[in-house]
């Protein structure tokens, strides 16, 4: 029996080119859910909500039926895969993704971007020396790399260059948890950020603001997730979860416009 697309009309089969050959493809593209399975193979964390965000953001403009239901085109598939691999494996902004992307179209490896490597290179000295030490980072070790395991604490150091010192400063601020000597994904990417970050002179101890903050916008994002987790709906946890996505989506853009007024008024422009 045919799937129904999003607006709840009956759907055989995938995009044109990417199921059967041999089985009828949707006539006007497909719907915001087939190409959510269509991703996920490659890209697990992706969520309808960061498809809809991507959409807002002029990344892909899929074609809208009379009622406004979003059809996408099997290039509007390959443009939305591009830029959720540049985000994961180039660390790009979007706008620059976009840019890219509006000029060489997707595929083309945007020139001045060096692909992730292995080798070890140390980060450059601050201008004015501070009491802070500067690790040697490994370059070009995202945190993916190491998503979902756990690691062991010379595990994390090695991964993201940090002293023991500076590990032990970090766990005494709260900025990474470690449980008896294992450290999560989270703790990986909290380590290499605050290593690059010494490179301005910026230690643990000036990120205590930050470890609040996010405990507050935690416990704000919890106000509204709480109830949708205790809902007995069978589809509540993917509910809560489209909601957390889109939630941290617009809680990252105000604090970038927020940051980035500030930088503004003093002259700066972070972009």
């Amino acid at each position: 029996m045919a799937q129904p697309a999003e607006d709840g009309s009956p759907v055989a089969g995938r995009l044109a080119g990417t199921g059967d050959p041999t089985g009828p493809a949707p006539p006007t593209g497909a719907g915001i859910g087939q190409v959510l399975n269509l991703l996920r193979s490659d890209f697990p964390d992706v969520t309808i909500s960061k498809i809809r965000f991507l959409e807002t953001e002029g990344l892909v403009s899929p074609a809208r039926t009379r009622s406004g239901y979003r059809r996408f085109s099997g290039a509007d598939v390959e443009r939305l895969r591009w830029v959720l691999q540049l985000q994961r494996d180039r660390y790009l902004p979007l706008r620059v993704i976009k840019a890219h992307l509006d000029t060489a179209g997707p595929g083309v490896e945007p020139t001045g971007s060096t692909p992730p490597t292995q080798s070890l290179v140390p980060v450059p000295s601050p201008v004015a020396p501070g009491p802070v030490a500067v690790p040697t980072v490994l370059s070009g070790v995202p945190p993916r790399v190491v998503r979902g395991r756990r690691l062991h604490r010379d595990e994390l150091l090695e991964a993201t260059g940090l002293t023991a010192a500076v590990l032990v400063e970090m766990e005494g601020f709260g900025l990474v948890r470690g449980r008896s000597g294992w450290y999560s994904p989270d703790d990986v990417a909290v380590g290499h950020t605050v290593a690059r970050l010494a490179a301005f002179g910026i230690g643990p101890r000036h990120l205590r603001g930050l470890r609040s903050a996010a405990d507050r916008e935690i416990g704000l994002l919890d106000q509204v997730l709480a109830p949708q987790l205790r809902s007995r709906r069978p589809d509540a946890r993917a509910r809560a979860e489209e909601s957390a996505a889109e939630l941290r989506e617009l809680t990252r853009r105000l604090h970038d416009a927020l940051v980035g007024g500030a930088l503004r008024d003093m002259g700066v422009d972070p972009h």
